[in-house]
């Protein structure tokens, strides 16, 4: 039996910020062969030793079951012994299972990071996630900062955003506003970001953190049970009022009551000390982290230095055309004047000539003395 495993939540499209894990395989997933018996872990630990992964615990393999919903493979249990749709090749997908509170703290590895920031862009766009159209609009500007840096109104021309999926579609067909329109807010916000380096965009903690959560953090949580069709949430205020969502199938809310047991347990256990090796990989993961940022911050330092010498080549060069106007402009009103001054010298040497007694004769001309007192004959 062949099963294809699908690595990319966004698959091809973007190439240049989602790119695949695994340089080998290309973004449109990986093919295996499994026997009749193969178990679920067998073939999960064998997708992500492929893919090069070994901080794997929130992530898992899911798929659509014989009715079409997603699953969750079982990692106890036998692949062919699920609900798997009985097709060939069998289809599954790497994705994000559980949700860690803090992702710069919880997931180590920069590719865990941006896988997961891939799930979660990919849950908002597809609505399984929602998320506020204010919000939308800040974490698509955040992820043009990762995807291109500073905003530059030379390379960045209008339209530059229009081939980018940022805004959920079910968000435009509640309101007014044009893609268009959608676009240029998140331009706004992308020219505020200046100076965010990139390896920070996708782990941003600011004013906005509060703001930018999605679920309930388990800290807030009391109790959390199903009865029948309907999941209750019920929060530590019992003066808040419990939430309550309904399921199709009975057999839904029992997935989801096993994913919160399953995210909760991680939860503990991210509560307790790190051993040696976690530690270890937690003070590697800093340090290629620092010096990611100390080379960002080298080429921005660069970038800025290039940027005032271009500055002040640019000024200079203005001032030099100023120089010059200024310069034809003075020889402009020196001509002027110097023609204002010998105007009236010429005439008034002209009335002389014309009233002093014995004249030339007819026909002939006398001779003029010029304002320097030289004679000359015309």
């Amino acid at each position: 039996m062949f099963l294809r495993i699908e690595e990319n939540p966004l698959g091809t499209e973007n190439a240049e910020t989602n790119q695949c894990p695994s340089h080998h395989h290309g973004c449109m997933g990986l093919e295996f062969a499994i026997q009749p018996d193969t178990p679920g872990k067998q073939l999960f630990d064998q997708v992500v030793k492929t893919i090069s992964l070994w901080e794997v615990w929130c992530f898992g393999l899911q798929y659509v079951d014989n009715k079409g919903f997603p699953t969750w493979l079982k990692l106890d249990k036998k692949v062919l012994a699920q609900e798997v749709r009985k097709e060939n090749p069998l289809q599954f997908k790497f994705r994000a299972k559980f949700c860690p509170e803090d992702v710069s703290e919880e997931l180590i590895q920069d590719i865990m990071q941006k896988l997961f920031f891939l799930h979660v862009k990919e849950g908002i766009l597809s609505n399984e996630i929602y998320c506020p159209p204010e919000t939308v609009v800040l974490l698509g500007s955040y992820a043009m900062q990762a995807k291109f840096g500073d905003y530059n109104k030379e390379i960045h021309k209008y339209g530059y955003l229009s081939s980018e999926r940022l805004i959920p579609q079910k968000v435009i067909e509640q309101h007014k506003l044009t893609r268009d329109q959608w676009e240029d807010q998140i331009q706004v916000w992308h020219v505020g970001h200046c100076g965010m380096l990139k390896v920070s965009t996708k782990l941003t903690r600011d004013q906005w953190e509060d703001r930018i959560q999605i679920g309930f953090p388990w800290s807030e949580i009391r109790n959390i049970h199903f009865n029948d069709k309907n999941f209750v949430i019920k929060p530590i205020d019992k003066k808040a009022p419990d939430f309550v969502f309904y399921a199709p199938r009975l057999h839904i809310n029992k997935r989801i009551l096993q994913l919160h047991m399953g995210n909760h347990e991680l939860y503990m256990c991210c509560k307790k000390p790190d051993n040696i090796e976690v530690q270890q990989m937690k003070a590697q993961a800093r340090e290629e982290k620092h010096q990611k940022q100390l080379e960002q911050q080298q080429l921005e330092t660069k970038k800025k230095r290039r940027e005032t010498v271009e500055r002040e080549k640019e000024q200079m060069m203005r001032e030099k055309e100023e120089l010059v106007l200024r310069l034809q402009d003075y020889e402009q009103k020196t001509k002027k004047a110097e023609k204002e001054l010998s105007d009236p010298i010429q005439r008034a040497l002209q009335l002389e000539e014309e009233r002093a007694p014995g004249g030339p004769p007819h026909g002939c001309t006398a001779p003029r003395r010029s304002w320097r007192g030289r004679w000359w004959i015309r």
